[in-house]
């Protein structure tokens, strides 16, 4: 009898264990910056841990004053794909100024 008992607890734990969803892997909320001449832009529900070029950056003219509204750190590169020596890394809510310039993204 304690046998069957604990075989049907652990039958259910594992159950339990494999019927709970796994978390989406993308960070929660807006990431915002401007384009060109001062062009609103941003990503909604970035995915993390996946470099991302941001979108209307070019190479004569990055895009600049992001606001990470996001609940995860954004580390934001000058460079395209996430590579190169300057970067910066955002906290969530961290909102900078038209000085910072970036062209991709990668989200914690």
């Amino acid at each position: 009898m304690r046998l069957r008992n604990a075989a049907l607890a652990v039958a259910s734990a594992v159950a339990l264990v494999c019927a709970v969803p796994t978390s989406a892997n993308a960070a929660t909320g807006d990431f915002l910056y401007r384009v060109g001449p001062g062009i609103p832009a941003g990503m909604a529900d970035p995915a993390s841990g996946h470099c991302i070029n941001v979108f209307g950056a070019t190479e004569s003219d990055p895009a600049f004053a992001p606001e990470n509204f996001t609940n995860s750190t954004a580390t934001v590169f000058l460079d395209f794909d996430c590579s190169g020596d300057v970067f910066y890394v955002m906290n969530p809510g961290k909102v900078l100024g038209n000085r910072l310039k970036l062209r991709s993204v990668i989200f914690s």
